[in-house]
């Protein structure tokens, strides 16, 4: 328990240098682009348009579960895009940042925070975009959309534990963002983002729902399109759900204190 008390005190300590950083990370990560950091717009959006192309027109995908196709996959793919490219983006913090890892007295724990951030603000954006499209088929704001902000904080956790995790082990092992990039491949054709679950046998849903981002993905849904309060949920997924995210959380603390300490040897 302390050090995850630690680390959010760490965070609150270092809030100035952590929004210092995350506006410095955004300037670098599309600098010498002519369009600049519309780029971590255009990108994902690009992803979702043809995504929507290939399965509403050239698949006739039309309604899903009475809810028109681009709504109903916009809604999934903005959270699943904000989980995967925080991730992807951090795997890598610690080489990236490798001058800060050999200064003893600077809180590395903290840069982890610095791409949660930046990935937040793209999340943020795509989520006004989604306003317009929810708006555009005739679903207007009420309240069941604020308890997106409950499902935003369980990917949170999620991703952050594995973010942390993945890029303490990627110090060692250089094949380590290699690896994570084709499992969010994977788990994106895993996950029923742009197919419906129903087309799975209901024999074989237990396992579907062992995937964590199913939980935050449907959750999404039931806020923005089916008014579905996050309390009727299966209690056994919300409990195996909160459970595998700390987990999660723990044992990426664990694993970046123990080799803390020999990341300067290596970068």
């Amino acid at each position: 328990i302390m050090p995850v008390i630690n680390f959010f005190k760490d965070i609150f300590e270092k809030r100035d240098v952590i929004y210092g950083f995350t506006k410095q990370d955004f300037k670098t990560r599309f600098a010498g682009s002519v369009l600049g950091l519309l780029w971590a717009f255009i990108q994902p959006l690009a992803m979702m348009l043809i995504l929507w192309f290939v399965f509403s027109v050239g698949l006739k995908m039309g309604l899903t579960r009475n809810i028109p196709f681009p709504a109903w996959f916009f809604t999934a793919m903005i959270l699943w895009n904000f989980v995967s490219d925080f991730i992807l983006t951090t795997t890598n913090v610690f080489g990236e940042y490798s001058f800060l890892v050999k200064k003893i007295n600077f809180k590395i724990s903290i840069l982890p925070v610095v791409k949660l951030l930046s990935s937040l603000v793209l999340h943020g954006v795509f989520v006004i975009i989604l306003v317009g499209i929810l708006i555009f088929y005739g679903y207007y704001p009420n309240l069941y959309w604020f308890q997106a902000f409950y499902y935003l904080f369980g990917a949170i956790i999620l991703s952050l534990g594995m973010a942390w995790m993945m890029a303490s082990v990627n110090v060692f092992m250089k094949d380590i963002s290699q690896v994570v990039g084709i499992v969010i491949q994977f788990g994106f054709w895993m996950t029923p983002i742009v197919w419906p679950a129903s087309i799975v046998p209901e024999k074989y849903h237990v396992y579907l729902k062992l995937n964590p981002v199913y939980y935050l993905v449907e959750g999404y849904r039931q806020s923005f399109l089916f008014k579905i309060p996050f309390w009727e949920v299966s209690l056994w997924q919300t409990i195996y759900f909160w459970g595998l995210s700390f987990f999660f959380l723990f044992f990426g603390i664990f694993i970046f204190r123990r080799l803390r300490p020999h990341f300067a040897d290596v970068l």
